[in-house]
């Protein structure tokens, strides 16, 4: 009964509500993968792979990993709002070929990022050796994500 009712009260967190929108979009991703193989879309296999790896899995990694950010009510709304938003300039900017949509994305994207970056590489007394292996693959993904916006960005330009 116990793990139902945490199980419940971690939905109606931010980081349980990364989480499980993370892990939906994987899902979502699969779909549109399927989807647009056959119809040979254009960006369907670009969006696929976005909707899964940015969108999806970075999500519910955000949601997993030990963070005070992502742990603190009001700034884990923000950071959950933020990120979902960014991703959806994002691809509705490259859907549309409109980079300027695509820039505003990707840098509430980074603002997003940073904030995460900052907060994982912060030590707290109480990391055990799990912890602080999970903070330092979660920074490592936050870095490649990082690094990754301004070649996107670029890229959305050049296809434009």
């Amino acid at each position: 009964m116990s793990g139902s009712v945490e199980a419940m009260h971690a939905v109606r967190t931010p980081a349980g509500w990364l989480t499980g929108i993370g892990a939906g979009l994987v899902v979502l991703g699969g779909l549109v993968a399927a989807a647009t193989g056959p119809l040979a879309l254009a960006k369907g296999s670009w969006l696929a792979a976005y909707l899964v790896l940015v969108c999806g899995v970075a999500q519910a990694a955000m949601g997993r990993v030990p963070s005070r950010s992502v742990r603190s009510p009001r700034s884990g709304w923000a950071l959950l709002a933020g990120w979902n938003a960014g991703n959806a300039a994002v691809i509705a900017g490259s859907l549309v070929s409109q980079p300027v949509l695509v820039d505003a994305g990707g840098l509430l994207l980074l603002v997003v990022l940073v904030v995460l970056l900052v907060d994982t590489l912060r030590r707290s007394p109480d990391d055990d050796a799990g912890r602080r292996a999970a903070r330092g693959l979660f920074a490592a993904l936050l870095l490649v994500l990082i690094v990754s916006i301004p070649i996107g960005l670029v890229l959305a330009h050049l296809r434009a």
